[in-house]
């Protein structure tokens, strides 16, 4: 066997070998480069996941979680994503309970801590990659996989596109997926090294525990079932030292030796593979009927790519999106937020330029296969094919070719594959210094690399600690990117800076991307130009027929116009899209109110809570409509429900005051004046009423005198 004669002593001082220290020294160094989020804010994605996200809160049964997607929708929803990842949604739960509310500190600091520990198990598990690499030096034969599993160690802990998982709380997913990713492929690991000891009882044990592992890692997130497929490899290639090569050459002259393979007769193999095909298996139908056996929808903004007619077209695009993505693991600098909408534009002819890396791209991996198949050297073998195995097998299921993705490309997904990468690029600088007397020279160039990416992980960190910082760090490298403008938009316009917001809308409203529209129709709403708003929210209507949120801006634009019944029907047609809906069914119930029409407005109230029987807004808008149709008893009955879901709400009180008043209950109706003062002091219409309650009982307290 071939020996690599390489020196890493020059680069990772021996006395930071020992595996303690390693640990300590990526803990930390990992720690250093993501700590400046630990006190940012909620920011894109998190709004939506955990802010708005019910599920997060006490008043929502534990069990729903596993019956909605990842933004809290229930995955039978016509616009659920189909994200299931309730593991995930369990832990935001958690971070809320422990912290009373949504304090962003304590959701990101375990992001931060998650990070730490992933780079830590890192490695253990460049020790099993790098394990049994050795050099000869003036007669001596040292060991070198501790400090080559270091130094991957280190560059897997300070990659700079790791920041959106890390600082952006929603890549909690990521993380949670990677962690139970790399224990299952520890696990399957540890079935060997059991195996040799004490048979074939305890092997099996840890195979069925890394399946166990694998099925976690897939509620966290999907990409986690594509572990199996990992242990598969590296049981065949690896461990069974199957030379695939040799086979093709042998099927090709039709040798019959080929029969008597050893690796493919081996019974122990055989058996594990059906492990993993049944465990794959059945984890991946069990994911299935829970999603309700139909993909998710997408439009072609999300992904124009796979919308395209020509076979050859999405063909040539797809992988020029996965050349974008090996850039961002060699030079992680351009980073951005998202890189949908215009922001990549298509390549639709073969004189197109960036052809060239698509070229790249291929000439690398075939390189690279080529490499791990032909070569005799079992180590390095080892290290290319399992590096390829880490770099290709948790990308597959972005790569579009299994199914449609919402994305074009996403940092996020690079989090799994960067290990591959760090296993790749530690072993090229262990094979370029095998081939150099300028070792320190290669030592500087590893420091250096090491150093940039911990200045450009602060760096990054840092924008993604606001929304301004990090939607206008992504104007210089997306400028085309229509959803980068109308982000930046929504945010001044969130501050009160209505023109400047319309300027961002502008650039970034096309025909086809229905949220711009919509916001700016928001806009301009609030500037009272209320024919452009309209015709906005049409146009957002137009190219998203299923657009609730928008049909409910709508309603409110033509209730503050006075056309009711346009108001009714869109905030109808909010709701029949999206029955959870709560804000739709609270103002139809409020309008009908207002209106006069109670015996309507009772009607829908008991629709909405058919729907959402545990909404406490729902409860008192049609407790509010009970009581005006002096239906007191029901009407108490519906305010004490909302008030025990929301007792600090002091309007609840206030209202089940006046109910109270009404009724002649003033005892009661005074205990429930004076705790909606205790909690609202300047409510002025509950002072009013409070005052003329006092009153009322001084003059019976002077009549019974």
């Amino acid at each position: 066997m071939a020996e690599l004669d390489v020196d890493l002593g020059h680069i990772i001082p021996s006395s930071l070998l020992p595996t303690l220290w390693a640990k300590l020294v990526v803990g930390f160094v990992s720690l250093i480069c993501f700590a400046r989020s630990y006190d940012g804010e909620f920011v894109f994605d998190d709004s939506e996941a955990i802010v708005n996200n019910k599920d997060l809160q006490a008043d929502t049964p534990l069990g729903d979680l596993w019956h909605h997607d990842f933004w809290g929708s229930k995955l039978s929803s016509n616009t659920s994503h189909k994200s299931y990842r309730p593991l995930t949604v369990l832990t935001f739960r958690i971070n809320y309970y422990l912290s009373g509310g949504f304090h962003p500190v304590g959701f990101h600091v375990v992001n931060i801590l998650l990070h730490c520990g992933i780079s830590v198990l890192m490695v253990d598990v460049f020790s099993v990659v790098f394990g049994g690499l050795q050099y000869t030096s003036k007669g001596r034969r040292l060991n070198l996989a501790p400090r080559a599993s270091l130094l991957a160690a280190l560059l897997f802990a300070v990659h700079p596109v790791h920041t959106e998982c890390v600082a952006g709380v929603v890549g909690r997913a990521d993380l949670l997926c990677a962690l139970f990713f790399v224990l299952s492929f520890l696990g399957y690991c540890k079935a060997f090294k059991e195996s040799n000891k004490e048979g074939t009882c305890s092997s099996t044990f840890w195979v069925l525990l890394s399946i166990l592992l694998g099925a976690v890692a897939m509620l966290c997130k999907e990409q986690g079932i594509t572990v199996l497929g990992l242990n598969a490899i590296f049981d065949i290639l690896v461990k069974g030292k199957l030379n695939i090569l040799e086979i093709v050459q042998k099927v090709l002259h039709k040798d019959k030796a080929l029969e008597n393979a050893g690796v493919l007769r081996n019974a122990g193999l055989r058996f594990r593979m059906l492990l993993l095909t049944a465990g794959g298996a059945a984890t991946l139908y069990v994911r299935w009927t829970i999603m309700g056996t139909g993909p998710p929808a997408f439009t072609e903004v999300d992904n124009p790519a796979s919308f395209a007619d020509s076979m050859l077209v999405r063909a040539i695009n797809y992988n020029y999106y996965y050349s974008l993505n090996a850039w961002l693991l060699l030079c992680p600098w351009w980073l951005c937020f998202d890189w949908s909408m215009g922001c990549i534009p298509l390549i639709k002819s073969v004189s197109d330029w960036r052809i060239i890396a698509l070229a790249a791209l291929w000439f690398c991996l075939i390189g690279l296969i080529c490499q791990a198949l032909c070569s005799e050297d079992s180590h390095k073998r080892r290290i290319l094919t399992l590096g390829l195995g880490f770099l290709v097998i948790p990308f597959l299921p972005a790569c579009n070719l299994f199914f449609r993705v919402g994305f074009v490309v996403a940092e996020r997904v690079l989090y799994l594959p960067s290990v591959g990468y760090c296993m790749l690029l530690t072993f090229g600088f262990t094979a370029l210094s095998r081939h150099t007397k300028k070792k320190k020279l290669i030592a500087a160039v590893i420091l250096g690399i090491l150093f940039i990416n911990m200045l450009r992980c602060m760096i990054r960190s840092g924008e993604w600690r606001n929304e301004e910082q990090l939607f206008r760090s992504a104007l210089s490298v997306c400028p085309l990117n229509a959803k980068v403008h109308y982000n930046v938009g929504k945010n001044l316009a969130d501050k009160g800076n209505q023109t400047a917001a319309i300027r961002y809308y502008r650039e970034a409203v096309r025909p086809d991307f229905a949220a711009a529209w919509m916001n700016l129709g928001i806009v301009q709403n609030s500037l009272k130009r209320f024919e452009a708003a309209e015709q906005s929210y049409r146009t957002a209507i137009k190219h998203r027929r299923k657009y609730p949120d928008c049909y409910y801006n709508l309603g409110r634009l033509y209730a503050d116009l006075n056309r009711h019944v346009d108001a009714l029907n869109a905030w109808r047609n909010a709701t029949a899209l999206k029955p959870e809906h709560s804000l739709a069914w609270n103002n139809m119930i409020i309008l009908l109110d207002n209106t006069g029409n109670l015996a309507q407005a009772e009607a829908v109230g008991r629709e909405a809570l058919e729907v959402i029987p545990d909404d406490h807004s729902l409860m008192f808008s049609l407790a509010n409509v009970l009581g005006k149709s002096q239906k007191y008893k029901e009407s108490e009955a519906l305010f004490l429900k909302a008030i025990k879901a929301n007792p600090n709400a002091a309007s609840y009180h206030g209202n089940l005051a006046v109910l109270y008043h009404r009724w002649g209950q003033l005892v009661l109706a005074k205990k429930h004046y004076e705790i909606s003062l205790h909690l609202d002091p300047t409510a002025s219409g509950t002072k009013e009423n409070y005052g003329l309650l006092r009153r009322k009982l001084e003059q019976m307290q002077k009549k019974d005198i």
